[in-house]
């Protein structure tokens, strides 16, 4: 299924709305929109398999400059919104973009940009033009809003968060499958999560990152409606909800961190009964968050462990969570592997580094080093998490293998420290990190962002390592506190720790690329 289907069926039918600016983009505008696009993609000369690079923020345009790549069989690489132009270069350039598409909103960092992409045939802007791009919307006007005469289905491909240094280009292979062709991706929308053509989906994130992105295009190849706000807000999602009807969404825990965090009398005002299905993923959730958000919401979220590369999936509803609190469920693609240092298989119920076997192949773009290091001696890929397995086959994730911390020869990690830290009252955001020290080699430190910034100090700082000694053992309990203003948290929910670590290890690349 595909847009052009639905349009063919129901024109007028809401494709996406916009929700600060009630934008209603139709199925008949969706789909002539993006066989403009198609045309002029082809009219460049982009055959199969070639690159369009898009950079902007959450518009009105977005979805339909994808489609119009996937009808063409184009990659299309979506890039953070909030990256420097050399950062935006770096990914243009390693994804070998021949077309660069930015918009106004971004027309600053666009000028930057402009000498920056040598290989780049030809530069666009969505709703206007500065001098080095052509406005996208004269160049399409012209063209025929029918298809094209050799649809293929396309593929995002898309880069690492950068959470560890350079993104990583995820590439899949393009086919040659007329657009259309059911995939596996649909499937899941469809079978899992119950996502058909009366779906109405609320979409709270950026959609430069692959779940958003992902599940958008899947709602609107599905036939529903997508919601999608330009920019998170927790009361506002609410009353979105109520507004639209939701009947799917999908988060990431901070948002249910900061949903949960506001006044009683807030969270209880929208009428939230047509929500059927939350969906999140992104970041390991914290037991007591996502206990209380069953609590408010009932047993409709449902979560899943995946990465942009493909390898595999878990995922499990609320009612098998509250029978294996902590988990993320078992594999429904690929098969779950939990592997020690020494590349052995650990026993049921260790933790190690976890790998899927049997599932689909990728390849970092570019980067053959990286692509070998995601795969063991017996094909298996990894993602670079640590979790264990238990006997019913339900994975649960310790934490990320590089933000482990080795203190006096201990492992330990953070994320169990952090998923408490974020329950104290008077938290609103947490990293916990190894720094120096000249007796173990790492301490354990919690750097903090306070619910109220006046409050940041020594007398907070005592209370949260007490907090934590009646919690936890003294092995794992910070050391020291320490207090940020905001923490580096992407808008996709990933925390970009290594810009923490590298304040304390005398590191200044603080690059978030």
């Amino acid at each position: 299924m595909h847009p052009g289907i639905h349009a063919a069926a129901n024109p007028d039918k809401a494709a996406y709305i916009m929700a600060n600016s009630g934008q209603v983009v139709t199925y008949g505008v969706l789909n002539e929109g993006s066989n403009q696009g198609a045309h002029l993609f082809r009219g460049l000369g982009l055959a199969m398999g070639d690159n369009v690079a898009i950079f902007m923020e959450n518009n009105a345009a977005y979805l339909q400059l994808c489609w119009a790549a996937h009808r063409a069989g184009l990659y299309y690489t979506c890039i953070s919104s909030y990256l420097t132009a050399e950062e935006v270069a770096f990914i243009v350039g390693d994804c070998q973009a021949k077309v660069f598409i930015t918009s106004w909103a971004k027309a600053d960092v666009a000028a930057e940009m402009a000498g920056l992409m040598p290989g780049v045939e030809t530069r666009l802007m969505v709703g206007g033009a500065i001098t080095g791009y052509r406005g996208y919307e004269d160049e399409i006007a012209p063209l025929p809003k029918i298809a094209i005469a050799d649809e293929f289905e396309g593929m995002d491909m898309l880069y690492s968060s950068g959470t560890t240094g350079r993104p990583k280009g995820i590439k899949l292979e393009i086919t040659g499958e007329p657009l259309g062709t059911p995939r596996s991706d649909a499937d899941i929308m469809g079978k899992v999560f119950g996502i058909d053509e009366n779906a109405i989906y609320l979409s709270p994130a950026p959609l430069y990152h692959s779940a958003p992105l992902r599940f958008n295009m899947g709602v609107l190849k599905k036939g529903g409606t997508t919601v999608v706000m330009e920019r998170f807000d927790p009361e506002g999602a609410l009353a979105l909800i109520e507004r639209h009807s939701i009947t799917h969404s999908q988060w990431v825990p901070t948002m249910f961190v900061r949903m949960l965090k506001m006044p009683e009398e807030i969270r209880t005002k929208y009428d939230l009964s047509s929500h059927r299905m939350a969906v999140h993923a992104a970041a390991p959730c914290p037991m007591e968050t996502k206990r209380r958000m069953i609590e408010w919401w009932g047993e409709i979220l449902f979560e899943y462990y995946a990465g942009t590369e493909g390898i595999g999936f878990c995922c499990l509803g609320s009612r098998d969570w509250l029978a294996h609190p902590g988990s993320v469920g078992p594999a429904l693609v690929g098969t779950l592997r939990i592997m020690d240092d020494d590349g052995q298989e650990c026993p049921l119920g260790e933790p190690g580094l976890i790998y899927f076997a049997d599932g689909p192949e990728f390849e970092y773009h570019n980067d053959p080093a990286r692509t070998a290091e995601a795969r063991n001696d017996r094909g298996w890929f990894t993602l670079g998490d640590v979790g264990r397995v238990d006997e019913d086959g339900y994975l649960y994730l310790t934490d990320r293998k590089s933000f482990m911390i080795i203190s006096g020869g201990v492992n330990i990690y953070p994320q169990e420290i952090e998923n408490l830290l974020v329950s104290h009252p008077k938290i609103l955001d947490v990293a916990v990190v190894g720094v120096p020290d000249p007796e173990f080699g790492e301490a354990v430190k919690a750097v903090v962002q306070a619910m109220e910034p006046d409050q940041a100090g020594a007398d907070l700082a005592a209370e949260i390592l007490d907090y934590c000694r009646r919690h936890l053992s003294a092995i794992k309990c910070p050391r020291t506190v320490d207090f940020d203003p905001a923490l580096p948290r992407h808008e996709n929910g990933k925390l970009y720790k290594r810009l923490i670590k590298d304040r304390y290890w005398g590191r200044h690349d603080t690059r978030i690329v």
